[in-house]
């Protein structure tokens, strides 16, 4: 019998006995595995309400929420769930990757360490440690956890692709270099990688390999914005401006309207001494400031000196 056979004779018994706790108990659970959150959701919590002291219900009534990015009430559920279960560690798993979505961050980490605590061979649990710390500014413990992360799953591309960031962050760029390469050996199509060894071969002064990773970047990612941003400074460091120009004139094509890619455009027209063309791109780059880094007040200036 297939799921959604399965499915419909458990709605089928249901409608036949509303209170077949049993069968409610396993339509709610197939429903969430099948993706039919909110019809889960409206199961579980009649569930809870009938058995207020069972963890289990509790448990997948915040796997509901937190689906439904509902984080605050997955939460409580959670916590529900461990009070009535203390020794239910999934709960608290799934606690501490809600926590971390609510930005709890020191709470989230006691909820991971507990994890740890019970199976110190998680590997997930010192990665989200990782992340916990990473977003806390604690680069030190941040990369310990990515690195316990490796040391029990070399497979990880994430953990060796943070630890590669926060190196480059840190100044060390060949060990940077060598994360990513790693995360290349693990997962050839991993756009980001090209992208950041692309940014520290700029950095070096390799113009010619940098773009040659733009390219590939590109090619596994067409709409990183940021990739062509990268390209264009690159070109129109080399003074070659009207390659510039048609670099960023295929990112807003291909990723549609930018903060960062009208204000770059600005730039790159101001240099080619196209004072209205400038002025335009200045003028977009305001208008869709919510995906712009460069400070307003700067690009007004800008637009004020070209008059």
């Amino acid at each position: 019998m297939s799921k959604a056979e399965k499915i419909e004779e458990l709605q089928g018994i249901l409608q036949n006995d509303r209170n077949n706790y049993q069968a409610r108990r396993q339509l709610a659970v197939l429903l969430l595995d099948t993706g039919y959150t909110e019809e889960a959701l409206g199961h579980l919590l009649y569930l809870a309400k009938s058995f207020p002291d069972d963890s289990e219900i509790f448990y997948n009534l915040g796997i509901a929420y937190e689906k439904l990015k509902k984080f605050n009430e997955a939460k409580e559920a959670y916590l529900k769930s461990i009070e009535i279960s203390p020794a239910e560690i999934d709960a608290t798993y799934n606690l501490g990757l809600v926590l971390t979505e609510l930005k709890e961050y020191d709470n989230a980490i006691s909820c991971f360490n507990k994890v740890v605590e019970t199976d110190k061979d998680d590997s997930n649990s010192y990665f989200n440690l990782g992340i916990c710390y990473l977003k806390k500014g604690d680069l030190v413990e941040a990369v310990t956890n990515f690195q316990n992360t490796i040391d029990l799953n070399d497979q990880d591309i994430y953990a060796h692709f943070y630890i590669g960031n926060i190196f480059k962050e840190m100044g060390d760029i060949q060990t940077a270099y060598e994360k990513f390469n790693k995360v290349l050996e693990l997962s050839p199509a991993y756009s980001w990688a090209y992208y950041n060894l692309a940014v520290i071969d700029w950095e070096c002064g390799k113009t010619e390999e940098a773009l040659a990773k733009l390219d590939k970047t590109l090619e596994l990612n067409p709409k990183d914005a940021d990739a062509y941003i990268v390209y264009a400074k690159i070109l129109a460091s080399e003074h070659e401006y009207e390659k510039a120009e048609a670099k960023i004139s295929e990112a807003i094509d291909k990723c549609g309207k930018s903060g960062n890619l009208f204000y770059i455009m600005a730039q790159i027209q101001k240099q080619l001494k196209n004072k209205d063309e400038s002025l335009k791109y200045f003028n977009l780059a305001l208008e869709n400031s919510a995906t712009l880094n460069t400070n307003i007040k700067f690009v007004n200036k800008e637009i004020k000196s070209l008059g």
